[in-house]
């Protein structure tokens, strides 16, 4: 037994990742847990979230509460609720109470019930439980929702020697600190100093005369995805978060802002695939299969608005065998370069840098790229089509069903993002199956359209 567990100790991440992905067995429970306890908190969720359902219940138990709050943090959030799925609310307390950082024990309730995360509050201690009342009350994709309350600030009537002393006082300081804030006697926000400042600086210089103010702090009502923003173009490792009035009420730093950027990418690529973000990659079979109904229903009904179209021209069909051939490289064409346009403008709309002014010289230089593209592979798959059937009347229909359909898919992959998010849908989501029923619907009712008055 000793060897096994010295064998065990001796594993890399991804050697223990395929142990604990086998059968689990009473013998070897022990043995793993010893070995995952040498882990950092940050490898230890990593590989519970890499885990089946039934096996990362069954590591998360060993677990004793400290090491739960330990790991807890580094989880994803959409696997808190089943990890917590047969525990009390004041079991659940224990553990969360122990969890360093108010922004994180926030998000933890956040993602239980809302009567569970009620009968939580009330099992923590009262600093605990006013702590995070206090971030519960903004909602969890805004800078309120984000921040962490555990920050340094000093008054601007000081001298550099005075913060010295003062930071000398705590035994360590705030993750990610790189600036304390500057406030007034009110706790209305000023500035920020810079370590680096702080640690240069003659003692006896006046705090008033080394604050920085370029840099506006964060609304707590502003989104995440703007606070991102703001840490990617001016470079930041934090920022403050200041109420509507003024007052400073926390700050966010660069690790909740991966979490952030990591999150909003996540939610585009599978938002494409009609998958959620909060979706978990090794759920139970039956619960995977209820999450994906929906969308593939979703996708049904547009295959039949298509199905529709094409059953109106089956005469023509019936007359022209080609046309049924032909059909997919007219529908094809114009979903790709429908895509091409949806994918540039929700990625321009992710970086903030699409606005009402140039979205329309991005609508037309869209179009003009389509077109050309169109007339290139029109005259190809005209010539091609031409010969290989010996009609040119053929090569003529699909060649202009191609560039009118291609245009159309470019004019609404550009167009419909900004309207989805006017009408409150996300694009990202509804955008692919939308885009995909116009190309198809716009392609046949030209080519088969076309292909009637010619050979109706």
């Amino acid at each position: 037994m000793a060897k096994l567990a010295s064998r065990i100790q001796m594993l890399d991440q991804s050697d223990l990742l395929r142990l604990v992905n086998q059968p689990l067995t009473e013998s070897t429970m022990g043995e793993i847990r010893m070995a995952m306890t040498e882990l950092a908190a940050a490898d230890i969720g990593n590989l519970l979230s890499s885990t089946p359902a039934a096996e990362r219940q069954q590591l998360w138990d060993l677990f004793d509460d400290d090491l739960q709050a330990e790991v807890i943090s580094h989880i994803e959030p959409e696997l808190v609720p089943d990890l917590f799925a047969s525990r009390s609310a004041e079991e659940i307390a224990q553990v969360i109470e122990k969890v360093s950082g108010d922004d994180d024990v926030t998000d933890i309730i956040q993602q239980l019930p809302d009567a569970l995360g009620e009968e939580i509050l009330e099992a923590l201690d009262i600093q605990n439980r006013e702590r995070v009342e206090n971030l519960l009350i903004y909602p969890a994709d805004t800078a309120g929702g984000l921040m962490d309350t555990d920050i340094i600030s000093v008054r601007s009537d000081i001298t550099i020697d005075v913060v010295l002393r003062y930071l000398r006082r705590h035994s360590n300081l705030p993750n990610s600190t790189d600036q304390i804030f500057v406030v007034d006697k009110m706790g209305f926000y000023l500035g920020t100093l810079p370590l680096s400042t702080i640690l240069v600086s003659d003692p006896s210089t006046p705090i008033s005369d080394c604050i920085e103010t370029k840099l506006e702090p964060a609304l707590a009502t502003l989104s995440t995805h703007d606070v991102a923003q703001l840490f990617e173009r001016y470079d930041l490792i934090s920022m403050a978060v200041v109420s509507d009035a003024g007052l400073l009420v926390g700050r966010i730093t660069i690790d909740d802002i991966v979490d952030v950027i990591i999150d909003e990418a996540d939610h585009s690529i599978l938002g494409m695939a009609g998958l959620n973000e909060e979706d978990d990659t090794f759920a139970p079979i039956l619960k995977t299969t209820q999450s994906r109904a929906l969308w593939l229903g979703a996708n049904l009904f547009t295959a039949l608005i298509a199905s529709a179209v094409i059953n109106v021209f089956e005469d023509t069909i019936a007359k022209v065998v080609a046309l049924a051939i032909l059909m997919p490289i007219v529908a094809s064409m114009g979903g790709v370069a429908g895509s091409q346009s949806l994918t540039l403008v929700i990625r321009s709309m992710a970086q903030g840098t699409l606005i009402d002014s140039n979205l329309p010289w991005l609508v037309r230089r869209e179009l003009a790229v389509s077109i050309l593209n169109g007339l290139l592979w029109a005259s190809l798959i005209a010539v091609g089509t031409s010969m290989v059937f010996q009609d040119w009347t053929l090569g003529f229909i699909i060649a202009f069903a191609l560039v009118i359909n291609m245009a159309t898919a470019a004019l609404a992959g550009a167009m419909l993002p900004r309207f989805l998010k006017s009408v409150n849908i996300d694009p990202a989501i509804a955008g692919t199956v939308i885009l995909t029923t116009i190309t198809d619907v716009v392609g046949f009712v030209t080519f088969l359209g076309t292909a009637t008055i010619f050979y109706g």
